[in-house]
């Protein structure tokens, strides 16, 4: 008889239980919504947070490097100038601005409480979706109406100042419509916080959406980000992540193709320093003919820093003519930081076009001569080559003001590293 003990929770465990229990009596929804995260947090305590031995989770063990788990609530209600000057700002459940025509919001709370909004995973082995789904308190329902062209871009701001903040944003795009949104997350202090945040997001037919996602925070906290999506027929979304900043980071992308003639790119910058951790996981499935996704992710590495991409592409036996191309490149800066890129295709139809790529180099040293021969010292001269090797990718996003708003969040970090 072979007997099997649970082992016993973790310190990280531990805190979370606890404040869960402080706090599950205040969350909003009512009994309902606590049944529903009482089950869902007792089920991911049961099983433990993911190790090594799950697999989407194999190169990077939850459970070991969750150490610091903060009390207590943790969004601060200041509101920062936005990225793109003339943004509508939705900051901490308080609107800053008017809302554009053709956009309506509903705070998390409300879809809540009137039963329009329920709490769910994607599956067992979904850690985020769980911590998320117990501990949300905040988050907005946005709807674009059906033909909505918004000119000024909306960004979903939250200013981190240590403890918890757990946020949750539905978002549903109308049919022929577009929009910018800017998910960017901060830290206006040093105290360590946790942060999960989950997003939901549907495009209808002909919709065309640019989403970033801005990564900022302090160099002790935890995020933990998931964004599942929906594209209909002939719909178009752009992502791009920028990650500079966090501890241990855990950034997932969900995307399935539901309607033919869909497009997704997604274009990725992790800029890793210092002893931190930055995992970014993909699931993309192709569930209809003829659709196409491009995945472009960049990535630089110094000091002891960690990176993970794994990124899986799904073809299904009926999504003939899918034309998907992934790549995965990394400067590799120091000889202690490591970089793990794990692609996966599983492809099914006959009629595809399917690719991936990973890259892994120093920087050029032809390159470096080059510009220090020409008199600019070499710390300028490697700042700049990075610079190059990223800024590539988001001035793919055609947007003048975002590319130019990007590229200062690059420079910042990268004065700082380099």
């Amino acid at each position: 008889m072979t007997i099997q003990t649970k082992p016993p929770l973790t310190a990280g465990e531990q805190a979370l239980s606890t404040h869960f229990d402080a706090v599950k009596q205040s969350l909003p929804g009512g009994d309902a919504a606590l049944s529903q995260r009482s089950a869902l947090f007792g089920a991911l305590l049961s099983r433990g947070l993911p190790t090594r031995r799950v697999e989407s989770w194999h190169y990077t063990d939850f459970r070991s490097l969750l150490r610091d788990v903060p009390q207590g609530a943790g969004l601060s209600q200041h509101v920062v100038e936005p990225l793109i000057a003339g943004a509508t700002v939705l900051a901490s459940s308080a609107q800053d601005g008017v809302v554009p025509a053709g956009v309506s919001v509903v705070d998390f709370q409300t879809r809540l409480a009137d039963g329009s909004l329920t709490l769910a995973a994607r599956g067992d082995d979904d850690a985020v979706g769980h911590l998320n789904a117990a501990f949300a308190d905040t988050g907005f329902a946005i709807t674009i109406a059906d033909g909505s062209k918004v000119e000024a871009p909306i960004e979903l701001q939250a200013v981190h100042d240590g403890g918890q903040a757990h946020l949750r944003h539905e978002v549903h795009v109308g049919a022929n419509a577009g929009v910018t949104l800017v998910e960017r997350h901060l830290n206006s202090g040093d105290a360590p916080a946790l942060v999960s945040a989950v997003t939901n997001l549907k495009l209808e037919r002909e919709a065309n959406v640019t989403w970033v996602i801005v990564q900022g925070q302090g160099r002790a906290d935890s995020h933990l980000g998931q964004i599942n999506v929906s594209l209909g027929e002939d719909a178009r979304l752009t992502l791009c992540i920028i990650n500079a900043g966090g501890k241990l980071i855990r950034q997932e992308v969900h995307v399935v193709t539901a309607g033919e003639g869909a497009d997704f790119k997604l274009r990725g910058v992790n800029l890793l320093g210092g002893d931190s951790h930055t995992d970014v996981t993909m699931t993309l499935g192709h569930d209809v003919p003829n659709t196409t996704s491009t995945e472009i992710i960049r990535n630089v590495v110094f000091d002891r820093a960690r990176g993970v991409f794994q990124g899986q592409i799904r073809v299904a036996p009926h999504a003939q003519k899918t034309d998907a191309r992934m790549a995965s490149n990394t400067l590799l800066l120091s000889d202690e930081g490591e970089f793990s890129t794990k692609p996966e295709l599983e492809i099914f139809a006959d009629d595809v076009q399917c690719a991936h790529g990973a890259t892994v180099a120093d920087i050029d040293a032809v390159h470096l001569f080059y510009l220090k021969s020409r008199g600019i010292p070499e710390a300028v001269a490697r700042r700049m080559l990075v610079q190059a090797f990223v800024n590539e990718v988001v001035e793919e996003l055609d947007d003048e003001p975002l590319t130019d708003a990007l590229h200062g969040v690059i420079e910042t970090w990268l004065e700082k590293h380099v």
